[in-house]
């Protein structure tokens, strides 16, 4: 399994996913730890100051669980490295904080196979969804252009929630145990404006939104006219 991002949503996935008993998991990151992560990059602590972030995963995960092989890769994802790194995954969480990353790692799910467990933080706004190539709506289709890359601040709380929501739906994936968002409604994304809203209070079930753009990405060329049909019909 690849983790695409030791930060703040990487903290919680790959700790629950460790713990889980995945056997191999790859930490992707080329980032070093700084004071400003802390807060909310729970596997960073003072003494990692300085260091690299996927090494300091890597520390911290093997202590978690013994058992599981833990590697680390300090590129940067790009063009040329993306599909090396990806290549013999089970699973890609998207655990990063850029759209032209995420739409690297979209490309590659689809061409590989691969499924590719979306999450997006920002202040007490968060997203998730589960994204199978050939069955759901791909990343270019719920989002068909990048959101504008501007600084903002991630309060830790809304990396917990939405970290958690993605390490359930890897799991769940695999196992067949429980609903998999993507078997609820294809191409569905899990959105609220606060993480206290993310789940209805009365059915503590989750409000979901279904925000693609299907008619972009069969002109975009990124799904076929035949699978845009199933996607909008459900079969």
């Amino acid at each position: 399994m690849t983790i695409a991002g030791a930060g703040g949503l990487g903290s919680v996935s790959a700790a629950y996913l460790t713990a889980a008993g995945i056997g191999h998991i790859r930490i992707v990151d080329d980032d070093v730890v700084e004071l400003s992560n802390l807060n909310r990059q729970m596997l960073h602590w003072d003494d990692d100051l300085g260091t690299q972030k996927a090494d300091s995963f890597r520390r911290k995960l093997s202590c978690m669980n013994p058992a599981a092989v833990v590697t680390m890769v300090t590129q940067r994802i790009d063009e040329e490295t993306v599909t090396e790194i990806v290549r013999d995954s089970d699973a890609i969480v998207d655990a990063l904080d850029n759209f032209h990353t995420r739409y690297l790692l979209n490309r590659a799910a689809l061409q590989t196979g691969i499924p590719y467990f979306y999450g997006g933080v920002q202040g007490f706004d968060g997203q998730a969804a589960t994204i199978i190539p050939g069955k759901t709506a791909c990343l270019r289709c719920i989002f068909p252009e990048a959101y504008p890359s501007e600084p903002v601040s991630v309060i830790g709380p809304t990396c917990g929630v939405i970290g958690s929501i993605q390490a359930a739906e890897v799991v769940k994936y695999p196992t067949g145990v429980g609903l998999v968002y993507e078997r609820y409604n294809r191409g569905e994304l899990i959105s609220d404006d606060e993480v206290t809203l993310l789940f209805d209070p009365e059915t503590f079930q989750p409000r979901v939104n279904i925000r693609y753009n299907l008619d972009h990405a069969a002109a975009k060329g990124i799904i076929d006219q035949g699978m845009k049909n199933d996607l909008i019909s459900g079969t």
